[in-house]
Formats: structure tokens, C-alpha cells, sequence
């Protein structure tokens, strides 16, 4: 992937998110674009019989929501990712089973374990607000990419664990991870997997007028 200049218009910027992952992917997306973090407080339980894809989508509006209430005027990117797992093992089912992120290690390893040497989508949503003092514009979308992974051991999985890293990962899993390499193959956007869609982002700020695209 080709990196691009552009050209942050002056205004307030706010990444309503605390993940280093999103930093580093929005550094990637609009270099040069200065921004504040504020972690938005919103309950991100699943409501009864709320499909996945609904469920991400909503965490990531009501998080710019939470944000945007707060403010006057200014932008906030906001976003959230969940792995679905199939309900079936012949299809991929975008009604399946969320795998969130482990408490404990016992958890972790049951989601690596249902996870190694099969499909599942990772679903990214964000939502970008922009707010003045007469309106408030929104760009949304929810990027997918099918990953499969590859058939690790127990003995890789138990020294995964014992890394610390699946535990504030979604699935259990961080595909850049350098020791472990979990994933077999991708199918779409790589950087979706890890926490946010660099292109489809900038695509969002340039459409939006927040920064401005130069080759």
C-alpha cells in the first residue's frame, strides 16, 4: 500500500478511543493529523438478540455520540471491532457467535482453540462525526475481512497466553503478533484485523473535508 501525503484542515480532532493499535492505524491513514484522546464511557454490552454486525455498528455511533455530546464544535473518530465465529463449520455465518476479549487465560485458550485451523470474520465499524454549531454530519461503515487460522499447537497456544497479549484482543489474538503469527490467510483488508480500516478511513476524512488527499 502506497502512502499518500495529506494535509490536515486546522479544527479539532478527537480519536474516541484509547487503543494503541487505532493510534498507529490513524497515524497510517492521515499523517500529519493531530488529534486528543478521550476514551468514551458507554455500556458495551450486547443487547438480546442484537445480530453482530448490528451490535459494532451501534458501539461505534454511540461512542462519537458520547464523545460529540460533550463538545461545541470538532470531529471524532470512533470505532469498534469484533471476531464472529460461524455457527457451522461449512459456511461463514455473519449471525454467529462474538468472541470478545478473555478474562482469563482458561478463556483464551477455549477461543484459540475454537479459532485454529477454521474461517471467521472480523468485523471493524467506525463512525466519523463532524460537529459545528449548526449541524452534525456522520460517515459510517463496517469493513470485513474473513481470516483463517493457521493449526498451531497447544504448546503455541499456551506460550501465547502466557505473553499476556490476547488478553485486551478481541478473539483473543493480535494477527501482528511477531511470536506467535496465528493467521493463515486473509481475505480483505489486513489492518481491519488489527483495529481499524486504513483506507476506508482516509476515504471517510478526504470525503468528509478533515484532511486533503495529494499523490
Amino acid at each position: 500500500m502506497s502512502i499518500k501525503k495529506v494535509f490536515p484542515i486546522s479544527m479539532s480532532f478527537i480519536l474516541a478511543s484509547s487503543s494503541p493499535r487505532r493510534r498507529e492505524l490513524l497515524a497510517k491513514a492521515a499523517p500529519g493529523l493531530t488529534y486528543t484522546i478521550v476514551k468514551p464511557d458507554i455500556d458495551e454490552s450486547q443487547q438480546p438478540h442484537e445480530p453482530p454486525l448490528q451490535y459494532v455498528q451501534r458501539l461505534a455511533r454511540e461512542k462519537a455520540e458520547v464523545v460529540a455530546s460533550k463538545l461545541h464544535e470538532g470531529a471524532i473518530l470512533a470505532a469498534d471491532t469484533v471476531v464472529i465465529l460461524a455457527a457451522d463449520t461449512i459456511g461463514i455465518d455473519e449471525q454467529g457467535e462474538i468472541l470478545g476479549k478473555p478474562a482469563a487465560s482458561d478463556e483464551a485458550r477455549e477461543m484459540l482453540l475454537r479459532l485454529r485451523d477454521r474461517a471467521h470474520i472480523v468485523c471493524t465499524a467506525f463512525c466519523l462525526l463532524r460537529k459545528s454549531s449548526d449541524r452534525t454530519e456522520r460517515r459510517a461503515n463496517v469493513v470485513k475481512t474473513v481470516v483463517t487460522m493457521r493449526a498451531y499447537s497447544d504448546a503455541e497456544i499456551d506460550a501465547y497466553i502466557e505473553t499476556g497479549d490476547p488478553f485486551d484482543k478481541a478473539g483473543a489474538y493480535a494477527i501482528q503478533h511477531e511470536g506467535f503469527h496465528p493467521v493463515a490467510l486473509i481475505q480483505g483488508s489486513y489492518s481491519n484485523v488489527v483495529g481499524l480500516p486504513v483506507d476506508e478511513v482516509r476515504a471517510a476524512l478526504i470525503e468528509m473535508g478533515i484532511i486533503r488527499d495529494h499523490a
